[in-house]
């Protein structure tokens, strides 16, 4: 076993404390520090290269030097005020003589271990030690608040100082007054608005929960909108055939299309002419999640056209997560291929594995990174490509009107 360095020591205490700093804000009486054996030569290694071990304990004994061992002692513990320890043992060997070696490093609680560590862990612990004390003397030392501690301690120790007293404020301001429905904007507290609330919602709502009010959070989001067209004028609502709504309104709609279409872009949406027992949603990237809250879109055959690029795919494999027979167009090989003269290189390509593509979009989506993550973008297909497209996907009895 090879002797372990004061490096090395330090590299091991760095990964604890990184691991456990969270753990140990939430409850850092029980934070015991750790142990860590030093593994000292044998007297073979110590024959083989006398400066290294000579080096070595010197190290170690700049750490913590060992006290003089008292008569008949065979091992001696030498503390420093910080924490600090190492244990040091007397070794008595045949040809190298009595030795005292270090043996383990002791570090007796999270404060020893950052002083150890130093450098940045070391003030990032600090950091988010003061700021557990803060938490927990606002809101009351308990188990709730050790668990919302432990489980967004990243996120807390993320926040800039100006941030994190905001953090306090809002969260002391809603348990102070926890009834009555406002939007962001009109806390009055600096600089909270929907941004602020988008990136900080589930910390405030832990904290609340912490300090037994889970309730007092009563502020209103701004509600997801959607855009959509009624494609078939005898579905349209009061002749309403171009509705941008908030989810819930569009949701109460008495529509029964035969088919949704739901499209990653608004060129495509604005472009389709009239179709009978259709709708058309603009899904807007990401935001296909707010399309499975309509209600009547589960029973309608529901047909899927985006970019085709890693992002695309990634749109289709979300919609599939709510919507599973969902179906895709023009998100194949053939397609992307026959337009290889309208490709672009995708800045930022989606990485991450996709479930519930099938064979066809999985090989579409492979030859895309293989061709080094490129984009054909939905409106570059020529239109009548795509209306043909569509409308052999679409399935018998929904014809083009006019």
């Amino acid at each position: 076993m090879t002797m372990l360095t004061v490096a090395e020591a330090r590299a091991k205490a760095r990964t604890k404390l990184t691991a456990s700093m969270a753990a140990w804000a939430a409850r850092p009486a029980e934070a015991a520090g750790i142990d860590i054996a030093l593994h000292p030569p044998t007297e073979a290694q110590v024959l083989a290269d006398q400066r290294a071990a000579a080096d070595w304990a010197a190290s170690w004994r700049a750490i913590a030097a060992p006290e003089s061992p008292s008569t008949g002692s065979s091992s001696t513990e030498s503390s420093t005020t910080d924490g600090v320890r190492v244990d040091w043992a007397e070794r008595s060997w045949a040809r190298v003589g009595r030795q005292q070696v270090p043996v383990r490093l002791r570090l007796t609680d999270a404060e020893a271990v950052a002083g150890f560590v130093g450098g940045d862990p070391a003030r990032r612990w600090r950091c988010l030690r003061d700021r557990a004390a803060t938490m927990r003397s606002g809101f009351g030392e308990t188990e709730a608040l050790a668990s919302a501690i432990r489980a967004h301690g990243k996120r807390i120790l993320g926040l800039d100082d100006e941030a994190f007293t905001t953090l306090i404020d809002v969260v002391d301001w809603l348990r102070a007054h926890p009834v009555g429905r406002l939007r962001p904007r009109q806390l009055p507290i600096r600089g909270v608005d929907s941004k602020w609330f988008e990136g900080h919602r589930s910390l405030v709502t832990a904290l609340l929960t912490a300090a037994g009010c889970p309730a007092a959070l009563d502020v209103l989001d701004a509600e997801a909108r959607i855009r959509m067209r009624i494609l078939d004028e005898h579905l349209a609502p009061h002749g309403l055939g171009d509705v941008t709504a908030p989810v819930t309104e569009l949701a109460a709609l008495d529509l029964s299309p035969e088919v949704v279409f739901v499209f990653e872009n608004l060129e495509s949406v604005l472009a389709m002419p009239a179709w009978a027992g259709a709708v058309v949603i603009h899904g807007s990237g990401y935001a296909v999640d707010a399309v499975a809250e309509l209600g009547w879109v589960a029973s309608a055959r529901v047909i899927y056209w985006g970019d085709l690029d890693s992002h695309g795919f990634a749109i289709l494999a979300r919609l599939r997560a709510h919507l599973p027979a969902a179906a895709s167009v023009l998100m194949d090989e053939t397609t992307l291929l026959d337009h290889r003269d309208l490709w672009v290189t995708e800045p930022r390509p989606h990485t991450g594995r996709l479930s519930g593509l099938n064979g066809t979009e999985n090989r579409a989506l492979a030859r895309i990174r293989a061709e080094g993550n490129v984009r054909l973008e939905q409106e570059r297909i020529p239109w009548a490509t795509a209306l043909t497209a569509l409308q052999a996907q679409a399935g018998p009895g929904l014809a083009e009107h006019g």
